[in-house]
């Protein structure tokens, strides 16, 4: 029989730099906007913007290092994008501050999803993600 399953396995040790949720918390809101007069439906091109929010609900001041997207348009087509910080910063956010800032994404196809992650690295020095829920690029007028 294993032993105590509340105590840690032989030869465990906890990482000081792991993240904890209450103490590490990063949320992310998301608007999304369909930009026609860039748009050509014809040469299958759908421009959308999306405006982010990122507010630290932690208790820690946390810095925006990476990001991580996953775009996937009504094809399966999937195209991940990585990149240091969001639009040439990397915003450092004490407790209760938030960033704002505004892209964009083209897809082949008039709907689509976003989802993804920013890599995190906090004042304490632990590292976390802070994860974007999933959410849709939609073109006006497309059925679903």
């Amino acid at each position: 029989m294993a032993g105590n399953p509340l105590e840690p396995e032989p030869g465990f040790r906890s990482n000081p730099a792991m993240s904890d949720p209450g103490v590490h918390r990063i949320e992310v809101s998301t608007e999304t906007f369909y930009i026609e007069a860039q748009s050509d439906p014809e040469a299958d091109r759908y421009v959308f913007a999306y405006r982010i929010t990122i507010r630290n609900v932690g208790r820690v001041a946390a810095q925006l290092l990476r990001r991580h997207w996953v775009i996937t348009d009504s094809h399966g087509k999937v195209e991940e994008v990585r990149g240091d910080g969001v639009v040439g910063e990397q915003p450092h956010l004490s407790p209760g501050e938030m960033f704002r800032y505004t892209s964009g994404a083209v897809i082949e196809t008039p709907v689509g999803t976003m989802r993804g992650s920013y890599r995190m690295v906090a004042d304490d020095g632990a590292e976390f993600d802070a994860e974007i829920p999933e959410f849709a690029l939609l073109a006006p007028r497309t059925l679903h």
